[in-house]
C-alpha cells in the first residue's frame, strides 16, 4: 500500500485506515497534501505516529540477536546532540567523544541538530564532524581545523502575526510571564518560542518540563496556530519552528544521497523521537534509529558497533 511516495509493508495495510481516520482531525496531519516526497517530508506522516512506534527502533534484543548484521549493513550514523552526546547545552564529555572517536573509525558521522552549525561545534568543543544544522537550513564541515559554512538557506517570517500568535497562545496557557524576548527570531528564520523567554536561568529552564508535558498539553494548538510550519517541542522550554521541508529525515536523507548512502545504510541516535519531538521525523518515515534515554549510557549503548566481534 502506497499513501503519497510512502510504501508501507502489506502487513500494515489493516491500521492505515483507522490511523488516517483518527488523524483526520488534528490539523497537523492536513498539512499532508503539498509535501509527499521524501525530499520535503512534513508532519503528514504523523498519521502513523501511532502504530509505527518502535518499528524501526533497535532494541538490546535486537542488537543480541542481530548485532553482527546491523554492524555490517550500517554505513552511515547520524547524531542529535542535546540529550544524545550530552546534557542540554553542555560540553561533549570525553566518555562520548571517545565514542565518537571509535565509531569514526568504522562508520561515517554527522551530527543532525536543530540549532545552528557554530552552536554544535563549540559544543562538541570544536570536534571535527559534518554538521547539518537548523534542521538541515544549514551545512557545514571542517577544513583545515576550521568549521565552515557550505550551505545556508534563509526564509523571512512575518515576526509581527508570529509575535502576535504567540502573545495570544501565552494568554491563554498562563505564560505571560517571561524573561528577555517572547520569541527568538533565527538569522536562518527559523524561529524558537520559549515559555519562559529567551533570557531564562538555566537551573530554571532545565527544571520546568523534564518530561515535556506541559508543552504537550498545548502541541497540537501550537500546530493549528502555525499550519505552514513544522512544529518540534525543542530544547527544555520552548517550541521550535521551521518551514514544513526543514525536519531531520529530509536533512539525513539529503545527506545520505549527496554521500551515496541508502537509507538502509544509515542509523539515527537520538532521544527525542515521541510525537512532536524533533526527532520524530525520524521514527515517523521508518529510519533505523537506536534511542538515547541518559547520554551517559551513551558508550554501552553503542559499544557494539565498534567491539570487535
Amino acid at each position: 500500500m502506497n499513501i503519497g511516495n510512502l510504501r508501507l509493508p502489506c502487513r500494515w495495510t489493516g491500521v492505515v485506515v483507522v490511523a488516517m481516520m483518527a488523524c483526520s482531525l488534528w490539523s497537523c496531519g492536513k498539512r499532508a497534501a503539498s509535501q509527499p516526497t521524501d525530499e520535503a517530508v512534513t508532519d503528514s506522516a504523523a498519521l502513523m505516529a501511532e502504530w509505527a512506534e518502535g518499528s524501526t527502533r533497535i532494541d538490546p534484543e535486537d542488537v543480541a540477536e542481530r548485532g553482527e548484521e546491523i554492524r555490517a549493513q550500517k554505513r552511515l550514523i547520524c547524531f542529535d546532540l542535546d540529550g544524545t552526546l550530552t546534557q542540554h547545552k553542555t560540553p561533549l564529555s570525553p566518555e562520548n567523544r571517545t565514542v565518537l572517536d571509535s565509531l569514526r573509525q568504522h562508520y561515517q558521522l554527522v551530527m543532525c541538530g536543530g540549532g545552528s552549525c557554530e552552536r554544535i561545534y563549540n559544543q562538541m568543543n570544536q570536534y571535527p564532524i559534518d554538521i547539518l544544522g537548523n534542521y538541515s537550513m544549514q551545512e557545514s564541515r571542517v577544513e583545515d581545523g576550521q568549521l565552515k559554512i557550505i550551505r545556508q538557506e534563509t526564509v523571512h517570517p512575518d515576526t509581527a502575526r508570529v509575535l502576535a500568535i504567540c502573545a495570544a497562545l501565552r494568554q491563554k496557557y498562563g505564560y505571560t510571564e517571561y524573561e528577555g524576548e517572547s520569541v527568538e527570531f533565527h538569522p536562518s528564520g527559523m524561529m524558537t518560542f520559549g515559555l519562559l523567554g529567551t533570557k531564562a536561568d538555566k537551573a530554571a529552564k532545565l527544571a520546568f518540563d523534564p518530561d515535556k508535558r506541559k508543552r504537550q498539553a498545548m502541541f497540537r494548538e501550537v500546530c493549528d496556530s502555525f499550519p505552514q510550519y513544522a512544529v518540534f517541542i525543542g530544547g527544555t522550554t520552548s517550541f521550535d519552528l521551521a518551514e514544513l521541508k526543514f525536519n531531520k529525515y529530509a536533512a539525513v536523507m539529503r545527506y545520505a544521497r549527496e554521500h551515496g548512502f541508502t537509507k538502509e545504510q544509515v542509523l539515527f541516535v537520538g532521544d527525542d523521537l515521541g510525537d512532536g519531538g524533533n526527532d520524530s521525523h525520524i521514527r515517523l518515515y521508518g529510519m533505523d534509529y537506536i534511542q538515547i534515554t541518559d547520554y551517559t549510557k551513551l558508550p554501552e549503548k553503542l559499544h557494539f558497533l565498534y567491539a570487535q566481534p
